[in-house]
């Protein structure tokens, strides 16, 4: 059944298990301003699941569309690191297997090693009707994708002010810049519902935008127009499941990211209207929670892989 706004389902009573977990994904290390992602532990963790339905809304990353698979994640803020764990992914263990997941939305009441999963995804670690187990989980590094990365223009973008998702990345992005024309790039700033914004604009385009992971890894989308609302598909790519037909093993550059800012205001740009996190977990009974079951074309790309990990200098 979809519900919106997304329910989140707790276990209360005997039945709740808490277990205390170390933060695994990407945290924002702040200072002066400036900011990076580091690369996550990749080691596992244990921790605990729920499930909840996403609803007819976009997860707080903002991707357009749920998985086709429709296994994805939410985590708690410090683990969701204002977006920075967007697009990654995690392998969850569970009582009956192992599932991999998507990071896809927040949820703001969940604690570090809480994870809320799609109903789906939990149907593949557990029993529906148990609402909340015991797991491990663990961050997964270049995981192979259907397709190449993918650009989205924000609504209201123009010359003078740019707002762009990128999807299909798989490991966690720490910078995000962007050229008009063949011109000098221009650093974007990761908001908290992952689109990287330029206050100042970023040109009339084309536009070549280069991604970086936070192992070092980067790789060149071109040919992006300045067509908002439109998912803009190029053979690029940042981890396995194809290769561009242009591809080098060139080192990356090691260099601060852009400092995150706030939503622009609309006197200086157009408003964004940001995907907002599901709903708040809310309690349920023991007996309720066990009736309830609680809880455009390829365009060339070009790529360059580095062995060394991306830091903040």
């Amino acid at each position: 059944m979809t519900v919106r706004p997304s329910p989140r389902w707790f276990a209360t009573g005997a039945a709740a298990v808490v277990l205390a977990a170390v933060a695994a994904l990407t945290l924002l290390l702040r200072d002066g301003g400036a900011a990076c992602a580091a690369p996550p532990s990749t080691s596992s963790t244990s921790g605990k699941a729920t499930f909840y339905d996403l609803g007819d809304g976009l997860g707080h990353c903002s991707f357009p569309n749920p998985p086709a698979d429709d296994l994805f994640v939410a985590l708690g803020d410090t683990q969701y690191a204002d977006a920075a764990a967007c697009g990654s992914y995690l392998d969850v263990t569970g009582p009956h297997g192992t599932v991999r997941v998507k990071v896809l939305d927040s949820c703001p009441e969940c604690a570090a090693g809480h994870l809320d999963l799609s109903r789906t995804a939990f149907r593949r670690i557990a029993d529906e009707v148990t609402g909340i187990v015991p797991i491990s989980y663990r961050t997964v590094t270049g995981v192979a994708t259907s397709g190449g990365l993918s650009a989205r223009i924000k609504d209201g973008s123009s010359q003078y002010w740019f707002a762009v998702l990128i999807d299909n990345h798989a490991n966690a992005l720490s910078k995000v810049a962007v050229s008009s024309g063949g011109g000098r790039y221009r650093s974007a700033s990761r908001s908290d519902f992952n689109y990287w914004i330029i206050d100042g604009g970023a040109g009339p385009g084309p536009f070549r935008i280069k991604v970086t992971d936070v192992y070092g890894h980067t790789a060149t989308l071109r040919d992006i127009t300045l067509s908002p609302e439109k998912t803009q598909k190029t053979s690029a790519r940042l981890t396995g499941g194809g290769s561009s037909s242009t591809s080098s093993a060139k080192r990356a550059k090691p260099a601060a990211s852009a400092s995150p800012t706030s939503r622009p205001s609309p006197s200086a740009s157009p408003s964004p209207s940001p995907a907002s996190p599901s709903a708040s977990p809310t309690s349920a009974s023991t007996s309720t929670a066990a009736s309830a079951g609680v809880s455009a074309g390829v365009r060339q790309g070009e790529v360059q892989l580095a062995a060394k990990d991306a830091s903040c200098r």
